[in-house]
């Protein structure tokens, strides 16, 4: 299993700098093709400009001057990001592509993102929530299809990939993800399992122990250690696997995330939303 195709969405803000920073070192490493997408997506502030001016409060040629004026304002704030990813192909020796397109991030995000292995984003990029309260980055879990690599907004993070830890639960999702992620683990350093409160699974449901995942994942790396956590409230899930990650060193955390598209109020797990609101470091999630 290889990573070959990684999208990493970008915008005019340092926070989407350093997220294409990591993915280039990610494509670098696994000899990827490294494709950023800007979605050229109006303002609320100028799409009620634009409304205004449709009314016919100012003439068409004052409209069509005002449509040139934003979309060079747009480009010119995208031309140094276009820059920086040329300047990144160059140093690394990585094949790139630049890709700026004009739409509504929400629906072009996931169409572009099902033509990849990956797709990298910010934790809360574009900003504000969709109509069932999610935030976009959130709701690309359900609609893509493709694993989805959050980088924090804040932090920072020099590398993807080389320490992995794994949120095992034996859960379906847990399981999928590994799956989803395997050209991650194989190409790892070091894959460290983690378990939150193994006992309880595998008392309750039958589970086999934690150890079996470090087993199986030995078959694709060497380097894969396994680390069980008893007796953690519920409500410290998030932050114990977060605050664990970072005492073994891992520069990313691989989990599986909870919900169901249609019911994504009642059903995404409360540590899905935790690991969200309150991430410290990249997580990969898949659906």
């Amino acid at each position: 299993m290889a990573l070959r195709d990684v999208l990493v969405h970008v915008d005019p803000t340092e926070a989407a700098l350093a997220r294409l920073r990591l993915a280039a070192d990610l494509a670098r490493r696994h000899a990827s093709r490294l494709t950023a997408l800007y979605i050229k997506e109006q303002t609320p502030e100028q799409i009620h400009a634009q409304s205004t001016a449709e009314l016919g409060l100012v003439s068409a040629q004052e409209l069509e001057s005002a449509g040139r004026r934003l979309d060079q304002s747009i480009d010119a704030k995208a031309e140094p990001v276009r820059l920086a990813l040329e300047a990144m192909a160059l140093q690394h020796g990585l094949e790139v592509e630049w890709r700026c397109v004009s739409g509504v991030a929400s629906a072009v995000m996931p169409q572009h993102a099902r033509f990849a292995d990956v797709c990298i984003v910010g934790q809360d990029a574009p900003a504000g929530a969709t109509s069932v309260g999610y935030t976009f980055a959130e709701e690309l879990l359900f609609v893509t299809g493709r694993p989805v690599l959050f980088v924090p907004g804040g932090g920072s993070f020099q590398t993807l990939g080389r320490h992995v830890v794994v949120a095992w639960n034996s859960s379906r999702a847990s399981a999928r993800t590994v799956s989803d992620s395997l050209w991650l683990i194989e190409r790892a350093e070091r894959t460290t399992v983690l378990a939150i409160n193994p006992a309880d699974y595998v008392q309750r449901y039958g589970a086999l122990p934690p150890e079996q995942m470090v087993e199986h994942l030995r078959r694709h790396s060497a380097a894969v250690e396994g680390i069980r956590l008893e007796t953690v409230a519920s409500d410290s899930i998030a932050d114990t696997l977060q605050a664990e990650a970072h005492r073994v060193g891992a520069d990313l955390m691989i989990a599986g995330a909870y919900g169901h598209p249609r019911l994504w109020e009642k059903l995404m797990g409360g540590v899905t939303r935790d690991l969200l609101a309150r991430m410290t470091l990249p997580i990969l999630m898949s659906y």
